[in-house]
């Protein structure tokens, strides 16, 4: 009747045609999987105490769920299976076929439960008439229990109220997180303060790649997490898979000046507390290596302050210094002159003239890498490098002003100025 209604192309038929050939041949696999289940069930005295669960795919059920229509929640759910019921929907996600050559539709199936679909769209009241009808607190269909989800999406009192009916504050999910892994917001705070109350642990590592709450919320930037977590007993020293700390995953994980100061705070944290400023992960990189690469001048020096050294490479033979230059190739639109100085004031040695011309563009910074020098380097790769209307403003500032010695630089030599108008006549 549809087709007779609306004028479908036949691209659309036949993608309708093959959805219904997929959830028919959908069902036949399920069906054969649950005879399967039975069979063992009934093969296992142990199994036999626990019912099976159905699946759902009624669209009135999900209409009722994700609007929160708790009216219609309370009619639809008025027992312990219809409780714990696994819903089931199905959407049409764009996916590459190699055997066509093009994009196309193909759907795809999710579980999830009642409870947790109320909790993470923050419908308490229809949260606390499915835990009233019997619905399993941490059960983990589709990967993650309920409390996962309401920690996820910033909901407090749907956190409060599966505490309160004794769901685990350190469920895992199939990942191997607890909730606490999933507080990545700052407006979660609130959550990761009522699971640590209900006794979450604080230095849980996940399962793989053994990050703790603390690496999670420090990589975030997280300064009152980080904060929390401090207070109730989390270890600055536990390292990942990776071997990094919760300390290089803040330097990681400022990435880019705009981010720099929300890091920093988090970061002195750490320190405060106790953190290793020289501490590397298995490929040597230290958290200065890391605030270097992400061209974070502020947080460089607070690394510096607290005994980060400048002269350490890393797995490649890098120094801080060297990632630093990277970066002003990689993120252009900063102030790489405050990075630059804080190395060379704490010892960096002066660069190699030939990476003077990765700085071409940047006139201020620049001028704090050749103070480091006691004479202006003579190297024509980067003169050349510099642009005419740029010379002239470095020209400009380099006569303007004395020019500023780095403690790091060699001793014995005296200040210079460019007196040429370019490149081409100046004398070195």
């Amino acid at each position: 009747m549809a087709g007779e209604s609306f004028p479908f192309t036949s691209s659309t038929l036949r993608a309708l045609r093959l959805q219904r050939e997929w959830l028919e041949w959908e069902d036949k696999r399920r069906a054969a999987a649950r005879q399967c289940r039975s069979q063992r069930y009934l093969s296992s005295p142990q199994a036999r105490l626990t019912r099976p669960r159905r699946y759902c795919r009624d669209a009135a059920v999900h209409n009722a769920l994700f609007s929160g229509d708790l009216q219609q929640v309370q009619i639809l759910f008025q027992d312990e299976e219809a409780a714990n019921m696994i819903v089931e929907t199905v959407s049409n996600q764009l996916a590459w076929s190699a055997e066509q050559g093009f994009w196309v539709l193909t759907p795809k199936t999710k579980h999830t439960a009642p409870l947790t679909i109320a909790v993470a769209r923050g419908y308490i009241d229809c949260a606390r008439h499915l835990i009233l009808q019997g619905a399993d607190l941490d059960a983990r269909i589709g990967g993650r229990a309920a409390l996962h989800e309401a920690c996820a999406q910033t909901q407090p009192d749907c956190v409060r109220l599966l505490l309160t009916f004794g769901a685990k504050a350190n469920v895992l999910s199939e990942e191997g997180m607890t909730p606490l892994h999933l507080c990545t917001a700052p407006e979660s705070l609130q959550c990761a303060k009522l699971l640590l109350e209900a006794g979450a642990s604080v230095n849980e590592a996940s399962r793989e790649s053994e990050v703790t709450p603390l690496h999670v919320a420090a990589a975030r930037g997280l300064e009152q997490h980080v904060a929390l977590y401090l207070e109730n007993g989390a270890d600055v020293s536990l390292r990942t898979s990776q071997g990094e700390t919760a300390l290089n995953a803040a330097c990681a994980g400022a990435e880019g000046p705009g981010s720099c100061r929300k890091h920093e705070a988090a970061v002195r944290r750490l320190l405060e507390a106790g953190a290793d400023p020289r501490a590397a992960g298995r490929k040597r990189h230290t958290p200065l290596h890391n605030a270097c690469a992400n061209g974070c001048g502020g947080l460089a020096e607070l690394l510096l302050r607290h005994g980060a050294r400048v002269g350490v490479t890393n797995g490649a033979g890098h120094t801080p210094m060297d990632c630093a230059l990277q970066a002003v190739q990689d993120a252009p639109n900063w102030e790489p002159e405050v990075l630059f100085a804080a190395l060379l004031d704490y010892g960096a040695p002066p660069v190699h003239p030939e990476m003077l011309k990765l700085c071409a563009n940047f006139p201020r910074a620049l001028e704090v890498l050749l103070n480091a020098y006691p004479c202006v380097p003579s190297c024509d790769s980067w003169v050349d490098a510099v642009l005419p209307e740029l010379w002239q403003v470095l020209h400009g500032i380099l006569i303007g002003s004395p020019c500023r010695m780095a403690s790091g630089a060699q001793k014995g030599g005296k200040p210079f100025s460019l007196l040429s108008s370019g490149p081409r006549d100046r004398k070195v």
